[in-house]
């Protein structure tokens, strides 16, 4: 059958997801964190607290409860991600358990395709913790005659240079290592899987990108402190193969505000970015 726009507003089953320190570091290294960084990549440095790094929760509980068990059928290879979204009600804690509850919030008709969003609450001892949006295009899935929904662009960067603007190499074995957080989809390790999807070599995960961008916006905005990262939204633009710099450049739009762009050399991989901070 094809998509079902009435599963709009269906929830998964609360699940249980736990992590340790290791998860953590594995995560940290994963999106480029190496000896400068000792916060996040060690547990055992004279004097230093290990802390984690705010977009974490993109892989926490990853395969579990869906709550687009109901969607309908569709392609799996018709499917890319179109945003992602963290908010932080607190920082992450090292180790722990969270009791996560998901959302189908909206289906929109863009004609030859259609989006789907869902959302994430995790919640530990009672109180949130976290809220992540993920939202999904799925090429030829449109034409029900439902609501188009918002289009235009959003977060757009002032027309003056960036205030500050930081570049990350990643590494040609990048995708290998970030794939050992949960995401094990053949795309970023297999290049035979990789050339059936067009690709003339495996790519990298757009939530390994979104993870160093996250990077450069925690050290550079929050004086590497995740308590004072709230918010971080954007929109995946393009593919990034491993070994290629990524580029962050941030425009403050006010004293808790900032829009963000990544990019490989002229190429925008991630845009209508926006992070909230103190």
């Amino acid at each position: 059958m094809p998509l079902n726009p009435d599963a709009v507003g269906d929830r998964s089953d609360p699940y249980e997801t736990s992590w340790t320190s290791k998860d953590a570091l594995l995560y940290a290294v994963g999106i480029g964190a190496g000896v400068d960084e000792l916060a996040f990549t060690t547990e055992n440095t004279s004097g230093v607290d290990q802390q984690v790094f705010p977009t974490y929760p993109v892989v926490m509980g990853y395969g579990g409860g869906s709550a687009m068990r109901n969607i309908g059928s569709f392609n799996p290879a018709m499917l890319v991600h179109g945003q992602q979204a963290v908010t932080l009600h607190r920082p992450i804690p090292v180790e722990g358990t969270v009791t996560v509850v998901g959302e189908l919030v909206a289906m929109h008709d863009k004609g030859k395709a259609a989006v789907v969003v869902t959302e994430s609450t995790a919640t530990m001892d009672g109180e949130p913790l976290y809220t992540t949006m993920s939202s999904v295009f799925i090429r030829g899935e449109g034409g029900w005659g439902g609501d188009r929904g918002p289009s235009g662009p959003q977060n757009v960067p002032p027309d003056r240079d960036a205030d500050h603007e930081v570049t990350y190499q990643t590494s040609p074995d990048q995708a290998l290592i970030y794939r050992l957080s949960g995401d094990r989809n053949p795309l970023h390790s297999d290049p035979a899987f990789a050339a059936m999807g067009g690709f003339d070599r495996p790519i990298l995960h757009g939530l390994c990108s979104y993870g160093f961008t996250g990077r450069a916006l925690l050290h550079t905005l929050c004086g590497g402190d995740p308590a004072r990262f709230h918010h971080i939204e954007a929109r995946f633009a393009s593919p990034v193969f491993p070994g290629e710099a990524l580029t962050i450049r941030m425009w403050e739009t006010s004293d808790t505000e900032a829009v963000f762009t990544t990019s490989v050399a002229d190429r925008v991989v991630i845009d209508q970015g926006l992070l909230k901070h103190s």
